[in-house]
């Protein structure tokens, strides 16, 4: 299993990314935001995993805010990770949610939100209820976060904003 940058301008690796992401999710929408994305200055990192030679899965992490109405102050949205079906349950999905994290946290970035399922990313220190001051649209249960910097979240509070292409 190798965890890798996904080669963007590589033409293969756009396609499996597309079709693992169209596969996981059995829709395009999130692939489509997934490319939306990669054609913004908005996308951070976007990691694949690879077996074999194919791409199984991927995880993307894109520029979001929280606007605190004194300030913008800088996030980080995990948003898709998908593994192909065959492959789930095989550990995939939390190598690239924790190589992603520790990229992330060398970059210099502080907080990351995920909207996600209540019982997998709490593993990964996820939490609603360092959510709990940040204002979304979701349901406050599945909507999470990490800080990466110790305190990073405190005192922080306001609407979130994600980049146009979430069309949030």
């Amino acid at each position: 299993m190798l965890i890798r940058t996904e080669d963007s301008a590589s033409v293969a690796d756009r396609a499996a990314v597309r079709a693992v992401v169209t596969a996981a999710f059995g829709r395009t929408d999130e692939a489509d935001l997934v490319e939306q994305l990669r054609g913004s200055e908005h996308a951070l990192t976007s990691l694949v995993a690879e077996a074999d030679g194919q791409i199984i899965g991927h995880i993307l992490f894109s520029r979001m805010w929280i606007d605190t109405t004194q300030r913008l102050v800088s996030a980080v949205a995990l948003a898709p990770l998908a593994v192909l079906h065959e492959h789930q349950r095989k550990g995939i999905g939390s190598l690239l949610i924790r190589h992603g994290l520790e990229l992330l946290r060398e970059r210099g970035e502080r907080i990351v939100i995920v909207l996600g399922h209540p019982d997998y990313y709490p593993r990964f220190g996820f939490s609603a209820e360092k959510a709990k001051p940040l204002q979304s649209p979701f349901p406050p249960e599945a909507f999470m976060a990490i800080e990466l910097a110790a305190g990073a979240l405190e005192g922080v509070s306001g609407a979130v904003v994600y980049p146009p292409a979430f069309g949030i």
